[in-house]
């Protein structure tokens, strides 16, 4: 990803919109020499939320499987093992 500071891109954000959109490109602005924000073609950032989505998902079936197995703690057990 190509980086650009605050500035440059307050400067040139109709193109890096453009290059981001229509080009493909990626940007990391930039504040202080630290990364501060991105910007991506939305296809990456729905791709990005959709494997989020099924991860989550995934994991939240392995949690409920979990829940079934014979050795897995109930609620209640954990809670006085904690003093909750």
């Amino acid at each position: 990803m190509e980086k650009v500071t605050a500035a440059e891109a307050r400067k040139n954000m109709a193109e890096l919109l453009n290059r981001a959109a229509y080009g493909k490109e990626r940007f990391v602005v930039t504040r202080h020499g630290k990364g501060l924000v991105a910007i991506v073609p939305l296809e990456e950032v729905t791709l990005f939320d959709r494997l989020r989505e099924l991860l989550s998902k995934k994991d939240l079936d392995t949690a409920l499987a979990a829940m079934n197995e014979p050795h897995t703690s109930s609620w209640d057990d954990v809670r006085k093992d904690l003093d909750l």
